[in-house]
């Protein structure tokens, strides 16, 4: 897709310094023999059953599933959002199950974006969309200057949206924006549970040309969804079925 919003770029993000130099040809996560089990006061649930895969760099891996298929679980094990009951989870070469909540806390802030199915609850109401970026960028520890927050920006084509906040933004902008905030500083991982859900056609296939574009030039997106969109942009797939993986 090569629009007048310019959703693909004519350069290879990876040499621009909004981004971190190109990681090692490691995963960017890995689970093995992953268990987690919610508890009310009446019973137990089994959300993941021995799950073991591989989240590579540079591609986009998408996981589906029914639902309950434990698939909003896995994403929040990946963003190290949670822990898991039984079994490892390793995060940009760290292992993150036994990391404690502040340790994990940190990680999660340096080296995993997570992107919300609502656009807006990805951003600040207050800020425009330079100081957006320049923000996420600083809390990841890697500050750029206004200058490289707008090369990021124009290419993900919201050159002539830099100065808006997102509520002057459509919800496709805003995801493109939230896109940024969570690529810049080159984190291992962006996770992103149904990141269309909430679009039209034409902002749902702008923000997925942005992921399939970053994604070639060394970013590695995971998302869930049910979209034959995203679907049609995935490297790989993991699917679920109560807990557990399945085949193709």
């Amino acid at each position: 897709m090569s629009d007048d919003e310019g959703s693909r770029f004519a350069a290879d993000p990876l040499t621009d310094p909004v981004f971190a130099a190109a990681p090692p040809t490691t995963a960017a996560a890995v689970c093995r023999g992953v268990g987690k089990t919610y508890r009310t006061a009446t019973e137990s649930v089994t959300a993941l059953d021995d799950v073991t895969l591989s989240i590579p760099r540079a591609q986009v891996t998408v996981v589906v599933g029914p639902s309950g298929s434990g698939k909003s679980s896995l994403l929040r094990l990946l963003a190290c959002i949670d822990s898991p009951d039984t079994g490892e989870v390793h995060v940009a070469g760290q292992r993150v199950d036994r990391l404690g909540a502040r340790r994990r806390r940190r990680l999660r802030q340096r080296q995993v974006a997570y992107l919300f199915q609502r656009p807006g609850e990805n951003l600040l109401p207050y800020l425009d969309a330079v100081a957006q970026v320049r923000l996420a960028a600083s809390l990841r520890g890697a500050p750029v200057g206004a200058d490289d927050a707008r090369a990021l920006l124009a290419r993900l084509g919201l050159a002539d949206r830099a100065d808006h906040t997102p509520a002057q933004l459509s919800g496709g902008e805003q995801q493109r924006l939230a896109v940024a905030c969570g690529v810049v500083g080159g984190p291992a991982l962006v996770v992103a549970d149904e990141p269309t859900a909430e679009l039209d056609t034409a902002a749902a296939e702008r923000v997925l040309a942005a992921m399939e574009d970053l994604a070639a030039a060394g970013v590695a997106f995971v998302l869930s969804s049910h979209d034959p969109r995203v679907m049609a942009i995935a490297d790989g797939f993991v699917r679920l079925d109560h807990g557990r993986l399945v085949g193709a």
